[in-house]
């Protein structure tokens, strides 16, 4: 097993690289992993920065006292992939976000297409981004990820359009694509945008937008996948072709 991540705001040591890591983090790590003097754990920002420590003591029941010998920089992988998630009803949608997470997206953006039950408005709309946000850096955390993915604003179909004609990779995941996925030229860096649409599939008004911002349609296999699986099978597939799992 791999030494377990905790999130910090910054690597500030004392002497000897003694360092405390309290609050809500230390409190898990005393009181819920029972961490004990010569265990290792690795303590990141979640932005890339992140270190090996070994711990020393612990003080309480949210106190983990640990030495911090070094601090390292992961630097950002290539290419960048981005998923557009359409958004999902009930739970779904940070369940798409959480396994999303474990494969290794880089960044997710909710996007309220137009057949969308679900849609976020006012204060639910932010608690629902809240969520979203919590789930990623939890599944950041498990999944012993030093650099979490970025999870967007809720986005519009013309800001999704933006989006994708910035990309060096612009796809949507769509019945009516005559390409597989498995089978698309990928770019070996930049950025990979993919748009995986509601249950009620990507309007024919957004596809033609998206077209028109340079995305092409593609099909993902011979399978109907949920709208909360199908970004991340999209994804371990990417990551596969593009050597980042390799």
């Amino acid at each position: 097993m791999t030494a377990p991540v905790f999130v910090v705001e910054h690597f500030d040591a004392g002497s000897g690289g003694r360092y405390v890591l309290d609050g809500p983090e230390g409190r898990h790590a005393v009181s819920v992993k029972r961490l004990r003097p010569g265990e290792d754990v690795v303590l990141t920002d979640g932005a890339g920065r992140w270190a090996e420590c070994v711990v020393l003591d612990t003080e309480g029941k949210d106190r983990l006292i640990v030495r911090l010998d070094s601090v390292a920089e992961q630097p950002q992988p290539e290419p960048r992939i981005t998923i557009v998630q359409a958004l999902p009803k009930g739970d779904r949608g940070e369940l798409a976000v959480e396994t999303m997470t474990e494969v290794g997206v880089d960044a997710i953006v909710p996007w309220a297409a137009s057949r969308c039950i679900t849609q976020w408005k006012g204060d639910r709309g932010l608690k629902a981004l809240a969520k979203w946000r919590a789930t990623a850096r939890e599944a950041g955390k498990q999944s012993r990820r030093v650099r979490f993915p970025d999870v967007a604003d809720a986005a519009t179909s013309k800001q999704v359009a933006a989006l994708l004609a910035k990309a060096d990779f612009a796809a949507v995941l769509h019945e009516s694509g005559t390409e597989p996925l498995a089978g698309a030229e990928l770019p070996a860096e930049g950025e990979i945008v993919l748009v995986v649409g509601p249950e009620g599939g990507v309007s024919p008004e957004e596809l033609t937008l998206f077209a028109e911002a340079g995305a092409r349609a593609y099909r993902l296999g011979p399978s109907v996948l949920r709208t909360s699986t199908a970004g991340t099978a999209a994804a371990a597939l990417l990551l596969g072709r593009t050597g980042r799992w390799s």
